[in-house]
């Protein structure tokens, strides 16, 4: 399928913050003892040079990052991190690409809960101020390379990139032309001019991203439920029962379940409710053992 210069240049910057985003992803999981999986042959763990995962409803999606506890080539680790990187040129276009971002990842980490791992978003381009926040208020680390900064990077090598909806496509495959001649010296000059100018807001994401994973278990509260079921046919019902239930009144009562609530120290905290020993216990082991430090 043909696709338009538009387009594969948008691929060409999407494989630009791949290769500037990869060496400081390494860097921070080889600091950790972390695994990062990354878009090209892994081994056993997984087949081809995607890297999929499988959400709650068993659908398999394609992804950019994964930073895995107890990973390897060979061994699919815990996901402790999900991060996606894309790029958009026009504001009509980010809703969707965010909507697109939210339906591949919320999804697995829903699945993942126990992890509640760390979902991150590079973006580079133009993004609505509404795009980033529906990000944002899902739960998703936000870094934006603003689309005047990656203009400046490629103007410092020599390379006028600027386009909108008018440019002629002869002018695009120019400049595509230009860019897959770059010498490696140039190649990196660009990144480095690029990250230079962001390197706030990276730092900002990298800061979030080290609270999180470098947390720590603050405290455990369990709960163990004991009483009568109460059922009612109404909610006044409902309300009249726990008006007039006796609070103070310690009465032996069927058990019910275990509540438990684990606090974190970088305010993150994961639910979890269970009517057996067993598994209540497996899943403080679980949660004891996610701890990267």
């Amino acid at each position: 399928m043909a696709h338009s210069p538009s387009h594969r240049f948008g691929q060409i910057i999407g494989d630009l913050l791949e290769e500037i985003m990869t060496p400081q992803f390494q860097s921070f999981c080889d600091d950790r003892g972390l695994y990062l999986d990354k878009k090209g042959t892994r081994g056993e763990a997984r087949d081809g040079k995607k890297v999929s995962w499988i959400d709650k409803y068993g659908n398999n999606h394609d992804l950019d990052f994964v930073i895995e506890k107890g990973g390897s080539e060979n061994i699919r680790g815990r996901p402790l991190a999900f991060i996606e990187a894309a790029w958009r040129r026009y504001t009509k276009h980010s809703r969707n690409k965010a909507q697109e971002i939210q339906g591949a990842i919320l999804p697995i980490a829903e699945k993942y809960d126990w992890d509640k791992p760390f979902l991150g978003v590079i973006l580079a381009g133009v993004f609505t101020n509404g795009s980033l926040t529906q990000m944002r208020t899902s739960g998703f680390e936000v870094a934006l390379f603003p689309y005047d900064s990656i203009i400046a990077a490629f103007a410092a090598i020599g390379i006028d990139a600027k386009f909108d909806e008018e440019t002629p496509d002869a002018i695009f495959q120019n400049t595509i032309k230009q860019i897959n001649a770059l010498t490696s010296e140039h190649r990196t000059s660009f990144k480095r001019h690029l990250v230079e100018s962001n390197q706030v807001l990276l730092d900002q994401f990298f800061t979030k991203l080290q609270t999180t994973l470098d947390r720590q278990i603050e405290q455990v509260i369990l709960i163990p439920l004991h009483g009568q079921q109460s059922e009612f046919e109404t909610v006044v019902d409902a309300i009249t029962f726990v008006k007039n239930y006796r609070e103070d009144a310690l009465l032996n009562g069927t058990f019910r379940k275990y509540e438990i609530i684990v606090h974190y120290t970088n305010n993150d905290k994961i639910d979890a409710s269970f009517q057996d020993k067993e598994r209540a216990v497996a899943f403080l082991r679980y949660v004891a053992q996610g701890i990267t430090w």
